[in-house]
Protein backbone atom coordinates (compact mmCIF):
# COMPACT_ATOMS: atom_id res chain seq x y z
CA UNK A 1 0.00 0.00 0.00
CA UNK A 2 1.41 3.63 -0.87
CA UNK A 3 2.28 5.58 2.28
CA UNK A 4 -0.18 8.40 3.42
CA UNK A 5 -0.05 11.55 1.86
CA UNK A 6 -1.16 14.76 1.88
CA UNK A 7 -2.39 16.42 -2.06
CA UNK A 8 -3.37 20.19 -2.32
CA UNK A 9 -5.62 20.79 -5.18
CA UNK A 10 -6.41 24.47 -6.43
CA UNK A 11 -9.74 25.20 -7.66
CA UNK A 12 -10.20 27.13 -10.46
CA UNK A 13 -8.57 25.50 -13.72
CA UNK A 14 -7.26 22.53 -11.69
CA UNK A 15 -10.30 20.76 -9.76
CA UNK A 16 -12.74 22.43 -11.98
CA UNK A 17 -12.78 23.12 -15.88
CA UNK A 18 -13.40 26.31 -17.42
CA UNK A 19 -17.09 26.12 -16.95
CA UNK A 20 -16.92 25.64 -13.45
CA UNK A 21 -18.03 22.12 -13.35
CA UNK A 22 -15.83 19.07 -11.27
CA UNK A 23 -14.89 16.67 -14.19
CA UNK A 24 -16.12 13.18 -13.22
CA UNK A 25 -13.10 11.50 -13.53
CA UNK A 26 -11.76 14.48 -11.10
CA UNK A 27 -14.70 13.11 -8.01
CA UNK A 28 -13.60 9.75 -8.93
CA UNK A 29 -10.46 10.04 -8.32
CA UNK A 30 -10.28 12.13 -5.23
CA UNK A 31 -13.11 9.61 -3.90
CA UNK A 32 -10.20 6.66 -4.71
CA UNK A 33 -7.47 9.20 -3.01
CA UNK A 34 -9.70 9.16 0.09
CA UNK A 35 -10.48 5.31 0.20
CA UNK A 36 -6.60 4.74 0.18
CA UNK A 37 -5.75 7.13 3.32
CA UNK A 38 -4.84 10.22 1.52
CA UNK A 39 -5.69 13.43 3.01
CA UNK A 40 -7.06 16.07 0.35
CA UNK A 41 -7.24 19.27 0.79
CA UNK A 42 -7.95 22.44 -1.42
CA UNK A 43 -5.42 25.28 -1.94
CA UNK A 44 -7.16 28.23 -3.43
CA UNK A 45 -7.38 32.33 -3.51
CA UNK A 46 -11.26 31.64 -2.99
CA UNK A 47 -12.76 32.22 0.46
CA UNK A 48 -14.72 29.65 1.89
CA UNK A 49 -18.01 30.48 1.84
CA UNK A 50 -17.39 30.09 -2.26
CA UNK A 51 -16.53 26.70 -2.37
CA UNK A 52 -18.52 25.53 0.57
CA UNK A 53 -20.88 23.03 -1.68
CA UNK A 54 -17.18 21.79 -3.40
CA UNK A 55 -16.15 20.76 0.53
CA UNK A 56 -18.87 18.94 0.84
CA UNK A 57 -19.41 16.99 -2.54
CA UNK A 58 -15.82 15.96 -2.06
CA UNK A 59 -16.09 15.60 1.87
CA UNK A 60 -12.76 17.77 2.41
CA UNK A 61 -12.37 19.95 5.85
CA UNK A 62 -8.88 20.62 5.30
CA UNK A 63 -8.71 23.94 3.43
CA UNK A 64 -6.49 27.10 1.95
CA UNK A 65 -7.80 29.92 1.56
CA UNK A 66 -7.80 33.36 0.17
CA UNK A 67 -4.05 32.27 -0.81
CA UNK A 68 -2.69 31.40 2.31
CA UNK A 69 -4.34 34.00 4.79
CA UNK A 70 -7.15 31.60 6.44
CA UNK A 71 -5.93 27.96 6.98
CA UNK A 72 -8.25 25.37 8.36
CA UNK A 73 -7.42 21.55 9.80
CA UNK A 74 -9.94 18.70 9.59
CA UNK A 75 -12.93 21.54 10.70
CA UNK A 76 -10.78 23.57 12.59
CA UNK A 77 -9.20 27.10 11.70
CA UNK A 78 -5.33 26.89 12.38
CA UNK A 79 -4.24 30.26 10.60
CA UNK A 80 -5.97 33.86 10.11
CA UNK A 81 -3.53 36.63 8.77
CA UNK A 82 -5.91 39.78 7.97
CA UNK A 83 -4.82 42.54 5.79
CA UNK A 84 -3.23 45.52 7.94
CA UNK A 85 -6.33 48.19 8.37
CA UNK A 86 -5.20 51.28 8.72
CA UNK A 87 -3.24 50.49 4.91
CA UNK A 88 -6.39 49.07 3.79
CA UNK A 89 -8.32 52.17 4.60
CA UNK A 90 -6.11 54.44 2.46
CA UNK A 91 -5.99 51.91 -0.52
CA UNK A 92 -9.77 52.13 -0.52
CA UNK A 93 -9.50 55.89 -0.38
CA UNK A 94 -7.08 55.88 -3.17
CA UNK A 95 -8.84 53.40 -5.24
CA UNK A 96 -11.64 55.54 -5.13
CA UNK A 97 -10.26 58.86 -6.31
CA UNK A 98 -9.12 56.62 -9.19
CA UNK A 99 -12.48 55.33 -9.77
CA UNK A 100 -11.34 51.30 -9.27
CA UNK A 101 -13.59 49.73 -6.77
CA UNK A 102 -12.99 47.45 -3.93
CA UNK A 103 -14.57 44.04 -2.78
CA UNK A 104 -13.75 42.94 0.90
CA UNK A 105 -13.02 39.73 1.59
CA UNK A 106 -14.37 37.85 5.13
CA UNK A 107 -14.41 33.68 5.57
CA UNK A 108 -18.33 34.05 5.30
CA UNK A 109 -18.97 36.62 2.73
CA UNK A 110 -17.66 39.47 0.21
CA UNK A 111 -18.86 43.29 0.13
CA UNK A 112 -18.39 45.99 -2.07
CA UNK A 113 -17.53 49.67 -1.67
CA UNK A 114 -19.56 51.04 -4.70
CA UNK A 115 -23.12 50.16 -5.58
CA UNK A 116 -22.11 48.70 -8.83
CA UNK A 117 -19.39 48.64 -11.65
CA UNK A 118 -18.61 47.31 -14.79
CA UNK A 119 -15.47 45.75 -13.65
CA UNK A 120 -17.12 44.22 -11.01
CA UNK A 121 -19.75 42.43 -12.85
CA UNK A 122 -17.65 41.22 -15.64
CA UNK A 123 -15.12 39.48 -13.61
CA UNK A 124 -16.93 38.10 -10.69
CA UNK A 125 -19.42 36.58 -13.12
CA UNK A 126 -16.57 34.08 -14.18
CA UNK A 127 -16.39 32.49 -10.76
CA UNK A 128 -20.22 31.89 -11.52
CA UNK A 129 -20.92 33.53 -7.60
CA UNK A 130 -23.33 36.02 -6.77
CA UNK A 131 -22.85 40.14 -6.84
CA UNK A 132 -21.09 41.11 -3.67
CA UNK A 133 -23.25 43.46 -1.75
CA UNK A 134 -22.64 47.45 -1.15
CA UNK A 135 -21.23 47.79 2.08
CA UNK A 136 -18.43 50.44 1.96
CA UNK A 137 -17.64 50.50 5.83
CA UNK A 138 -17.72 46.56 6.11
CA UNK A 139 -13.86 46.27 7.05
CA UNK A 140 -13.91 48.66 9.87
CA UNK A 141 -15.67 46.14 12.04
CA UNK A 142 -14.40 43.05 10.04
CA UNK A 143 -11.40 40.64 9.38
CA UNK A 144 -10.19 41.28 5.69
CA UNK A 145 -7.89 38.55 4.53
CA UNK A 146 -8.36 39.35 0.62
CA UNK A 147 -9.37 42.30 -1.07
CA UNK A 148 -10.30 42.41 -5.01
CA UNK A 149 -8.88 45.50 -6.80
CA UNK A 150 -10.59 46.08 -9.63
CA UNK A 151 -8.22 48.15 -12.21
CA UNK A 152 -6.69 47.22 -16.34
CA UNK A 153 -3.74 45.44 -16.39
CA UNK A 154 -0.57 47.77 -15.56
CA UNK A 155 -2.71 50.15 -13.41
CA UNK A 156 -1.70 47.95 -10.43
CA UNK A 157 2.03 48.94 -10.47
CA UNK A 158 0.91 52.86 -8.65
CA UNK A 159 -0.59 50.12 -5.34
CA UNK A 160 2.40 48.04 -5.97
CA UNK A 161 4.85 51.15 -4.94
CA UNK A 162 2.03 52.82 -2.71
CA UNK A 163 1.56 50.04 -0.51
CA UNK A 164 4.87 48.06 0.52
CA UNK A 165 2.35 45.91 3.15
CA UNK A 166 0.46 44.54 0.31
CA UNK A 167 1.08 41.77 -2.15
CA UNK A 168 -0.83 42.56 -5.73
CA UNK A 169 -1.52 38.89 -7.62
CA UNK A 170 -3.58 39.76 -11.08
CA UNK A 171 -6.27 36.55 -11.77
CA UNK A 172 -7.99 38.36 -14.34
CA UNK A 173 -7.06 41.36 -16.64
CA UNK A 174 -9.87 43.94 -14.44
CA UNK A 175 -9.04 42.72 -11.07
CA UNK A 176 -6.16 41.88 -8.91
CA UNK A 177 -5.95 39.99 -5.55
CA UNK A 178 -4.41 41.66 -2.46
CA UNK A 179 -2.72 40.46 -0.15
CA UNK A 180 -0.58 40.56 3.23
CA UNK A 181 3.20 41.20 1.96
CA UNK A 182 4.96 37.83 1.70
CA UNK A 183 1.59 35.69 1.49
CA UNK A 184 0.96 32.72 -0.66
CA UNK A 185 -0.57 29.71 -1.15
CA UNK A 186 2.95 27.93 0.03
CA UNK A 187 2.80 30.52 3.43
CA UNK A 188 -0.66 28.70 4.29
CA UNK A 189 0.58 25.10 3.59
CA UNK A 190 2.93 25.18 5.58
CA UNK A 191 1.02 26.58 8.79
CA UNK A 192 -1.14 23.63 7.85
CA UNK A 193 1.72 21.33 7.52
CA UNK A 194 2.52 22.71 11.68
CA UNK A 195 -0.69 20.34 11.82
CA UNK A 196 -0.86 17.34 10.12
CA UNK A 197 3.20 16.82 10.03
CA UNK A 198 3.78 14.60 6.77
CA UNK A 199 7.40 14.40 6.05
CA UNK A 200 7.69 16.54 2.80
CA UNK A 201 8.43 13.73 0.08
CA UNK A 202 4.64 12.71 1.02
CA UNK A 203 3.42 16.00 0.52
CA UNK A 204 1.59 16.86 -3.19
CA UNK A 205 0.22 20.10 -5.43
CA UNK A 206 -1.75 20.57 -8.37
CA UNK A 207 -2.11 23.88 -9.53
CA UNK A 208 -2.35 25.90 -13.22
CA UNK A 209 -2.37 30.03 -11.64
CA UNK A 210 0.14 32.55 -11.48
CA UNK A 211 -1.18 32.13 -7.47
CA UNK A 212 -0.07 28.82 -7.59
CA UNK A 213 3.98 29.41 -8.64
CA UNK A 214 5.43 29.45 -4.80
CA UNK A 215 2.71 26.23 -3.83
CA UNK A 216 4.47 24.57 -7.12
CA UNK A 217 7.85 25.83 -6.02
CA UNK A 218 7.47 24.96 -2.39
CA UNK A 219 5.98 21.59 -2.63
CA UNK A 220 7.98 18.47 -2.92
CA UNK A 221 5.90 16.93 -5.64
CA UNK A 222 4.06 19.61 -7.24
CA UNK A 223 2.22 19.29 -10.70
CA UNK A 224 1.17 21.89 -13.01
CA UNK A 225 -2.30 21.30 -15.13
CA UNK A 226 -1.65 21.35 -18.98
CA UNK A 227 -3.83 24.09 -19.59
CA UNK A 228 -1.59 26.24 -17.32
CA UNK A 229 0.67 28.76 -18.81
CA UNK A 230 4.05 28.17 -19.70
CA UNK A 231 5.20 30.21 -16.83
CA UNK A 232 3.45 27.95 -14.15
CA UNK A 233 4.42 24.84 -15.91
CA UNK A 234 8.45 25.94 -15.73
CA UNK A 235 8.13 26.22 -11.56
CA UNK A 236 6.29 22.74 -11.41
CA UNK A 237 8.07 19.19 -11.47
CA UNK A 238 5.83 17.87 -13.26
CA UNK A 239 2.95 18.54 -15.99
CA UNK A 240 -0.60 16.40 -16.28
CA UNK A 241 -2.98 16.73 -18.65
CA UNK A 242 -5.71 19.76 -19.26
CA UNK A 243 -8.34 20.26 -16.50
CA UNK A 244 -11.16 18.89 -19.35
CA UNK A 245 -8.75 16.03 -20.37
CA UNK A 246 -9.04 14.08 -17.39
CA UNK A 247 -5.52 16.02 -16.29
CA UNK A 248 -5.91 15.14 -12.37
CA UNK A 249 -6.95 11.93 -12.99
CA UNK A 250 -3.71 11.27 -15.02
CA UNK A 251 -1.87 13.34 -12.69
CA UNK A 252 -2.46 10.84 -10.18
CA UNK A 253 -1.87 7.98 -12.07
CA UNK A 254 1.92 9.24 -13.14
CA UNK A 255 2.53 10.07 -10.04
CA UNK A 256 1.76 6.25 -8.75
CA UNK A 257 -1.21 7.43 -5.91
CA UNK A 258 -4.06 5.61 -7.90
Amino acid sequence: MTAQSVLFFDIDGTLLDHNKELPNSTKEAIQQLKAKGHVVAIATGRGPFMYKRLREELGIDTYVSYNGQYVVVKGEVAYKNPLHRPSLEKLTNDALKNNHPVVYMSPTVMRSNVPEHAFITESISTLKMEMPSHDPLYYQDNDIFQTLLFCEEGEEKQYEEAFPAFDFVRWHPLSVDVLPKGGSKAQGIEQAMQKLQFAKEHQYAFGDGLNDIEMLESVTNSVAMGNAEEIVKSHAKYVTKPVDQDGIYHGLKMLGLL
